[in-house]
C-alpha cells in the first residue's frame, strides 16, 4: 500500500507530509495483529526489568507532542520515545525546515524543537495510559539562559508518567546545547539530575542522547562520567551536522541534522566502542540508518541492547517494523539464535 501512496507523499513538503501522518495515525484502524510475524516470540526482550515484545523503537523527532504514540505501538514497535519536549510551547525554526536526501535515502532536518510544551503534553499523557514502553525526550526551550534548569523542569513534570526519560544534549538545531558533551558541563548536569532524582525519590532511569560527532578520544570521560552519576543508559546517537562530503542529493547543502542511511556506519561503530567501554553496565540503544532485519542486527551485534529508528519509515512506511520483524526472525534463525538478547555485542 505504501509504496502505492509514496509517489504522492513525497510530492508533497515534508513537514506536510509528517502532519498527514500524524493525521492519520489519529484514525488508525488496523488492529495490532495485523503487523506481527510468525515466530516473533524470539524478539521477546527486556528493559529494565519490563518486558517488550521486541527490541525495535520509533525514536524521538516523529511523536513530537505525544498525539499518536498509542497508533504507534499498534504498528509493532516494541516501544516508543516521544518529544523533543520543551517546559514552553515551541514553534521551532522558520520553514522550510525538513529536507529529503532521496538518493541518499536521508533526510536533513532543523526543526528546533516544535512541540506543544510540558504542561500540554504532560495532560496528553495522563489522559491516554501508553499500551507499552513508552520514553520521554527533553530538552530547553531555545529562549532559556540556564539550559540545567529546563531539564530539571522536565524531568519533574515528566518522571512519572514515563518508563525512560532521555536527555537530549545533541539536537545541532539548538544553539548551545552540545556544550553539554564538554566534561564540566555534561558533569554538572548529570550531578543536578542525580540530585534531584534523589530528593524527589525518583526511580525512573535517565538515557542520556549523545552526538555522532564527538572526538572518540572523549568516550573515557564520557563514560566515566555517566558511571559517576549512576545515569542507567545512552542512545547513540542523534543527528550529524557534519559527513557531507559522500551524499549525492542537491540537498546536502541544507543546514541541520543529517540522519538515515549515511550515518549507519558512524552510530554503529560508536556503539562498538561504547560497548566495550562501558562493560554492558549501561544499556545501550542504537539509532542511525536501521531499516532492515540486517541493520538491526549489525546494531544488536554491536552492543546495543535495542534500536530506534525515524527516517527508514520515512522511506518504507508503517509497514516498516513487521518487515523488519520477519527478516530479523529470519537471520536469529539461521545463526542458530534462540533469543534476541543472546546477540547483544557478540561482534563488539
Amino acid at each position: 500500500m505504501f509504496s502505492i501512496l509514496r509517489p504522492y507523499i513525497f510530492s508533497l513538503d515534508p513537514e506536510a507530509a509528517h502532519d498527514l501522518a500524524i493525521k492519520s495515525l489519529k484514525v488508525n484502524f488496523l488492529p495490532s495483529s495485523f503487523f506481527n510475524v510468525e515466530g516473533e516470540e524470539l524478539l521477546e526482550t527486556s528493559l529494565f526489568d519490563k518486558k517488550l515484545k521486541n527490541p525495535i523503537g520509533l525514536a524521538a523527532g516523529f511523536d513530537k507532542s505525544a498525539e499518536v504514540y498509542n497508533s504507534l505501538f499498534k504498528l509493532g514497535f516494541g516501544f516508543v520515545e516521544v518529544g523533543t519536549i520543551t517546559p514552553k510551547k515551541q514553534l521551532g525554526n522558520p520553514k522550510p525546515r525538513i529536507f529529503r536526501l532521496e538518493k541518499d535515502q536521508a533526510l536533513i532536518n532543523r526543526l528546533g524543537f516544535n512541540n506543544h510544551g510540558s504542561e500540554i503534553v504532560a495532560k496528553r499523557i495522563s489522559e491516554n495510559k501508553p499500551l507499552g514502553m513508552l520514553g520521554i525526550n527533553i530538552g530547553p526551550n531555545k529562549e532559556t539562559k540556564n539550559k540545567s534548569d529546563d531539564f530539571y523542569s522536565c524531568l519533574l513534570k515528566f518522571y512519572s508518567y514515563a518508563d525512560y526519560i532521555t536527555i537530549n544534549i545533541s539536537s545541532p538545531n539548538t544553539e548551545g546545547l552540545r556544550s553539554f558533551h564538554e566534561e564540566n558541563s555534561m558533569a554538572n548536569l548529570l550531578e543536578g539530575l542525580n540530585k534531584l532524582k534523589k530528593k524527589n525519590k525518583i526511580n525512573k532511569p535517565l538515557f542520556v542522547k549523545l552526538s555522532p560527532d564527538i572526538n572518540e578520544k572523549n568516550i573515557s570521560n564520557i563514560v566515566e562520567i555517566i558511571n559517576r552519576y549512576k545515569i542507567e543508559g545512552i542512545i547513540i546517537s542523534n543527528t550529524t551536522d557534519q559527513n557531507r562530503e559522500n551524499l549525492s542529493d542537491a540537498n546536502k547543502i541544507e543546514i541541520g541534522g543529517l540522519s538515515g542511511q549515511p550515518i549507519k556506519n558512524i552510530s554503529t561503530n560508536l556503539i562498538k566502542k561504547f560497548h566495550k567501554e562501558t562493560r554492558k553496565k549501561i544499556k545501550i540503544i542504537g539509532v542511525g540508518g536501521v531499516d532492515s532485519g540486517i541493520s538491526v542486527f549489525e546494531k544488536i551485534t554491536a552492543g546495543a541492547d535495542l534500536v530506534q529508528l525515524y527516517t527508514g519509515m520515512v522511506y518504507k512506511g508503517p509497514g516498516i517494523v513487521k518487515e523488519i520483524k520477519k527478516e530479523l526472525v529470519s537471520i536469529l534463525k539461521s545463526n542458530k539464535i534462540k533469543n534476541i538478547s543472546e546477540a547483544v555485542g557478540i561482534n563488539a
